[in-house]
């Protein structure tokens, strides 16, 4: 009976205690040698196999078409045990170890623990939930695991008994604390200490009629509730909840380091989201507003490693984003300029898709008939400031400070019948970005009749979407046999593979429906409620985008990288079962929308 076999992923994290007691109990070990037939087609299949060691060739009996490769803790045949008999051949292309469950004790589990059956469930959706709901776990853990360090509390304000109330205010203030130590008997090995706040001082005065020369000595309170640096902070946070206190003291061998208040306690598990945006608010100028741009990344962070939900986060950071160029377009356009035009974003920015900084994709629309000669030098100078703050510039020059990218109303509509007529791949994917176009700053109303003009031009317009459609359907999946991913030799394109056919190939739908949101996930509920896409089509293009979104963050903050490389030797074996899932989902997609717009890939 092996006694080392990993409970801790998923699906086996989800087993009750005497489901793992059975499960233990009834696992073997099995040993093939290399072209050894593992589990024969067309047989009562006996157990599900995970792999411990080696490589096993999922296969066709009749015609040795290969479907799929298992390695390290890869799940198969599962299939089988759902069905009479088994349909492929599998067999070990190298020495191989497998742990071997038996069929009557996974229908058992499967029969009496939904967790466990969700995720042998064909629904993404399920699969994803399940990975989450571990995730989250994972981060309840990291939470009560967090120490209390120099990082999180503040040096202490250590002030004499025999200081006056005047004084200790005054250096308070000076000190822009609300709380100070007071030493006693600070030539002990371990001295005590008293605690003064701002409240003490104002009882004091008020409510018992001190002189502001009275000392502080006898107002303070003591003795005060401490921890020791390096303790749990959850357990500081338990501590003061108990003692019914706002503030513990930290102390390091015995002398007062710090002092923790409950504000840091929640600040340490929260975002500072609020602290990031009234900063870009308060900024009055391009540097103050850099100053306070720097800090998204760490905004980033922080979010993702407490499991923040990864939409969430694009919704988040879309709204910084969105203040950060707003301030900007108002620093750098003069006042009497700001209500003559508008500043629109483009691609992943005005999908609100973004997370971490990227390519700028920008563009203005000037109102009809204004005399503005300064506005190429004007935009030149703002798109300069974007990449001060971050923006780096678009290789596509999608940017105003580009004249292509700059027109009036009118001369906006001119260019979006010509790219409609032109019909040419460039033209149709210069439309397809400006069909994400968001207002971020200026005149709101003037991106209207733009739209309006898309939608004229676009909508149940089939040779055009056709046409359009095109750029989704051109890269091959990166999946060389069914269920196996395809890596290249500096990793899996996960934007190329996985995240634009969906983004794409969802435009082109909304733009033949009418859809007038940008953001993907809006598009394709939309889409859903128009019947457009089938509940569990929808639902799985969701799981799947979020699903390849995070993936590439995960890699991007790890490696501190902008790429859309991703490498598959770091992903946990459900991560790796749920990116194989996604890429058919979206291997699926296209040929759905190659059928619908009888496109031959």
């Amino acid at each position: 009976m092996p006694t080392k076999f990993d409970m801790q992923t998923p699906p086996f994290d989800h087993l009750t205690g005497v489901q793992q007691k059975r499960f233990r109990a009834a696992l073997d070990i099995a040993y093939y040698r290399t072209g050894q037939i593992i589990i024969e087609a067309q047989q009562p299949a006996q157990y599900l196999h995970i792999v411990i060691k080696g490589t096993v060739e999922e296969q066709s009996a009749e015609t040795g078409e290969v479907y799929a490769h298992y390695t390290h803790d890869d799940l198969f045949d599962v299939r089988g045990l759902f069905s009479t008999l088994t349909k492929h051949r599998y067999v070990a292309l190298e020495d191989t170890l497998v742990y071997l469950l038996p069929k009557s004790v996974f229908a058992d589990i499967y029969g009496n623990n939904a967790d466990f059956a969700n995720y042998f469930d064909t629904s993404l959706v399920a699969r994803r939930a399940l990975l989450e709901k571990a995730q989250r776990q994972k981060n309840i853990a990291e939470f009560i695991l967090t120490k209390v360090d120099a990082s999180i509390y503040h040096p202490p304000l250590l002030i004499a008994g025999s200081t006056s109330i005047r004084d200790t205010t005054l250096a308070m203030k000076q000190h822009e604390v609300d709380a100070a130590l007071i030493p006693i008997n600070e030539q002990e090995p371990f001295p005590s200490y008293a605690i003064i706040t701002q409240t003490n001082l104002l009882h004091a005065l008020v409510s018992e009629k001190h002189s502001l020369d009275s000392p502080i000595l006898p107002i303070a309170s003591q003795p005060v509730i401490s921890v020791e640096e390096g303790d749990y902070l959850f357990d500081a946070m338990v501590q003061m909840t108990r003692c019914k206190v706002k503030r513990l003291m930290v102390k390091r061998q015995g002398q007062a380091v710090g002092l923790l208040d409950m504000t840091q306690i929640l600040s340490t598990f929260s975002t500072h989201s609020h602290v990031l945006t009234l900063a870009i608010a308060r900024a009055n100028d391009l540097e103050a507003l850099i100053e306070a741009s720097q800090k998204q990344r760490l905004l980033v962070e922080s979010l993702f490693q407490r499991g923040v939900r990864t939409r969430f986060i694009m919704e988040l950071l879309a709204a910084v984003n969105e203040q950060i160029m707003e301030k900007a377009f108002q620093l750098i356009v003069p006042q009497e300029r700001q209500a003559q035009c508008c500043f629109i974003v483009l691609g992943s920015e005005g999908r609100k898709e973004q997370i971490l900084k990227t390519d700028q994709d920008n563009a203005l629309i000037l109102a009809q008939d204004i005399d503005w000669p300064e506005v190429e030098q004007c935009m030149d100078s703002l798109s300069t400031a974007m990449i001060q703050l971050g923006y780096p510039p678009c290789p596509g020059k999608v940017m105003v400070n580009n004249p292509e990218w700059i027109h009036s109303q009118n001369g906006w509509k001119e260019q979006i019948m010509s790219w409609c007529s032109q019909r040419s791949a460039h033209d149709l994917m210069q439309l397809a970005i400006l069909a994400d176009a968001h207002v971020v700053a200026g005149n709101h109303e003037l991106i209207t009749p733009l739209k309006t003009t898309i939608k004229q031009c676009t909508q149940q317009q089939d040779a055009l979407l056709a046409d359009m459609v095109k750029p989704a359907l051109a890269f091959a999946s990166p999946l060389t046999f069914f269920g196996q991913v395809k890596q290249g030799k500096k990793g899996l394109d996960i934007k190329q593979g996985g995240i634009f056919p969906i983004v794409h190939g969802v435009r082109t739908l909304s733009l033949e429906h009418g859809v007038e949101v940008t953001n993907t996930f809006e598009r394709i509920e939309t889409l859903q409620a128009q019947h457009i896409l089938e509940k569990n089509t929808a639902d799985n293009l969701s799981e799947a985008l979020k699903f390849f979104i995070k993936l590439r963050l995960t890699q991007q903050l790890q490696h501190d990288h902008q790429t859309h490389l991703l490498s598959l030797e770091p992903l946990a074996r459900a991560e790796r079962d749920l990116l194989r899932h996604s890429l058919h989902v979206v291997k699926k997609f296209k040929q759905w929308l190659a059928y619908h717009y009888q496109v031959r890939e």
